[in-house]
């Protein structure tokens, strides 16, 4: 249980560390999905194409799922 524990808490740091650099796309129209220029105002890189891949739902705009998909597999990475 000790050693699992160790793991756990290793894992939580190490995922804490990566969000802490990606960086944080506002939803600034408050509809609580992210629009393909509010991905591009945190992440210049991202395409049109890139976007509609991580719209898995194709509904022209990302769920957080969505997004947090796309920034996991680097989608909008330069």
């Amino acid at each position: 249980m000790k050693k699992f524990a160790i793991a756990l808490a290793a894992s939580v740091l190490a995922t804490a560390a990566v969000a802490q650099d990606a960086p944080v796309v506002a939803d600034t129209d408050a509809n609580g999905t992210f629009s393909l220029v509010e991905v591009q105002a945190a992440y210049a890189a991202a395409t049109e194409e890139a976007f509609k891949a991580a719209d898995t739902d194709a509904s022209g705009e990302l769920s957080a799922e969505e997004l947090a998909a796309a920034v996991a597999a680097n989608a909008f990475a330069g």
